[in-house]
């Protein structure tokens, strides 16, 4: 049910007076059918309101091109018949992790001492004066959990070798906070200024930023726009895409840690955000978690975005399943399946109340399933975020509070020849 809350320079206290919408177990089952169509109220004042409603119309308008985009070119491949027909044959293998509240057994833990070589960025759009940049990259030895698919992965090279780009300041290594981009949006000039990494850099902080399978370097060279290959496997490949992002990334903390890197947080916006929340149920090294935006069901978001969202329901009432199947489909590579390993003092998440593209109650859902963590909501849109500076303030706020801050210490070790 929708319910009040307060935004903005106005405290948000009440936000805990709201019913908690996340079930206590199986969600996929649980979870209201009609999620998609519930909105959120939130008390704004006039000039909040304003911005809000005008901002909002932008979103729509994004949203509406991403998914004739995204349902054209990449999740119907995934969506016919026969691919569909082999999807929900294992529906069954993918869920066990989920129905066992047990991440491990979805989650390969990365083997130790994987190669990591790093190359001194080209013409970065950051070069701090006292650090370098430096472009990190692995050959990924991630196996796709389902036989099914381990011919397909082994076809896609260039996803096979996973990338970061890496700020360290030469008196280092200091704690790392890793950025994860969202869908489409992986090129590092933009989410160097998305997440504001020049001033968390002069904060103290190394940051990375991580690129998702099949984005960016590690998409098909034929691929019509970055990321087309995440979704463009049906149900499976998405689950298998989330578990080597979840592997790729370990390995990437291990290479960190091997430096001497003493703490390593995480955020990510929009299907970087849902990235995160999943690490948070999975990497108990974590120093934090912040999804930003966050989608918290992939399924029910998709219902809402049309025209694919008709191409969704036709395909569950043609194959005679109902909303909870897919779901459930989906339920072993998503953040409310399982509790988190980190205390809930370092969950923290930010939501938009003008996003229409994830809409906030995908947020308000994490935060029910995480019991009402740190949150804090912007009067934006999930692209524009108005009052950027009182989050970034909220965010530090929270560094501090949980003992995130600079540690210099030992020399960064050598750079390891390509």
């Amino acid at each position: 049910m929708p319910f009040t809350s307060v935004v903005s320079r106005i405290a948000h206290d009440a936000c805990l007076a709201a019913p908690n919408t996340m079930p206590t177990d199986e969600w996929w089952r649980r979870l209201e059918a009609d999620f998609a169509q519930q909105s959120e109220a939130f008390a704004l004042d006039w000039y909040d309101r304003g911005r809000v409603n005008l901002i909002a119309m932008s979103d729509l308008a994004i949203r509406g091109a991403a998914a004739t985009a995204v349902g054209g070119l990449a999740v119907s491949l995934g969506l016919g018949r026969n691919p569909l027909k082999a999807d929900l044959a294992d529906v069954d293998f993918y869920a066990r992790a989920a129905e066992a509240k047990d991440p491990s057994l979805f989650f390969a833990r990365p083997p130790r001492n994987v190669p990591v070589t790093a190359t001194p960025a080209s013409l970065p759009s950051f070069a701090p004066p006292d650090g370098e940049v430096l472009d990190l990259r692995f050959t990924s030895p991630f196996v796709p959990v389902n036989p099914r698919f381990h011919g397909a992965w082994r076809a896609q090279t260039r996803n096979r070798v996973a990338h970061a780009r890496y700020w360290r300041h030469r008196d280092g290594p200091r704690p790392v906070l890793a950025a994860i981009h969202g869908f489409c949006a992986d090129a590092y000039w933009l989410n160097t200024w998305f997440f504001a990494l020049p001033l968390l850099y002069r904060m103290g902080y190394d940051l990375l930023l991580f690129t998702l399978p099949f984005h960016g370097p590690r998409q098909h060279r034929l691929s019509p726009f970055s990321g087309h290959g995440f979704f463009a496997r049906g149900l499976g490949g998405i689950n298998e895409a989330f578990a080597q992002a979840i592997f790729d990334f370990r390995v990437f903390m291990d290479h960190l840690e091997d430096q001497g890197v003493p703490q390593v947080g995480v955020t990510g916006m929009s299907l970087g955000g849902y990235t995160a929340a999943l690490l948070a149920a999975v990497e108990p090294r974590l120093a934090f978690s912040m999804p930003n935006v966050p989608v918290a069901s992939i399924p029910d978001l998709l219902l809402e975005w049309h025209p694919l969202s008709l191409g969704v329901r036709a395909m569950l009432k043609g194959m005679g399943q109902p909303l909870s199947t897919l779901r459930r489909a989906l339920a072993s590579c998503t953040p409310l399946s399982y509790p988190p390993v980190l205390p809930q003092e370092r969950l923290m998440i930010i939501g938009g109340v003008a996003d229409r593209i994830v809409p906030p109650k995908h947020a308000r859902l994490l935060w029910d399933h995480w019991g009402r963590c740190n949150i804090h909501w912007f009067p934006g849109s999930h692209l524009v975020h108005f009052d950027k500076g009182e989050y970034v303030t909220e965010t530090a706020r929270f560094f501090k509070k949980i003992g995130f801050g600079s540690v210099p210490s030992k020399p960064p070790a050598p750079i390891s020849a390509p």
